[in-house]
């Protein structure tokens, strides 16, 4: 199990924790990022860093499910945002606490970045998350 503190020294995060410590034995999973495509491969919310959060979201959600995991396993994240100006990152990182990805409270870096890979996207999140004690995966 993960355990997750908040370092008394230093300044109070909004929404997270400072560190995540997972015990020698725990099963984790490393995702690729979440996109904001459907499942037919089309961009969701073109120009809305919203709409795009909350279907990357729902992509995490479903890479984990995948793998016997859930958004209150996740222990470290990575929020990519494409901005010029700090608005649009508290915007997604709303989501991002208003989610289930919050429940742990996880580790987590919010970046704001030029550009992303596939023309019109705006979110990207990155995650590594427990997997409880399951049956293996199967491929």
């Amino acid at each position: 199990m993960a355990v997750h503190r908040t370092v008394p020294a230093l300044f109070p995060p909004p929404g997270y924790a400072h560190t995540a410590v997972v015990e020698a034995g725990e099963r984790l999973a490393f995702l690729a990022g979440g996109v904001p495509l459907d499942s037919g491969g089309e961009l969701v919310g073109p120009g809305d860093h919203e709409a795009q959060a909350h279907q990357v979201i729902a992509n995490v959600a479903a890479a984990l499910a995948s793998v016997g995991s859930g958004l209150d396993q996740v222990v470290a994240s990575t929020v990519y945002v494409v901005a010029d100006r700090p608005e649009p990152l508290s915007e997604v990182w709303e989501i991002v606490k208003a989610s289930a990805l919050s429940a742990g409270p996880h580790t987590s870096t919010l970046l704001g970045v030029t550009t992303l890979g596939y023309t019109g996207q705006l979110v990207e999140i990155t995650v590594t998350a427990v997997v409880p004690d399951r049956p293996a995966v199967e491929e």
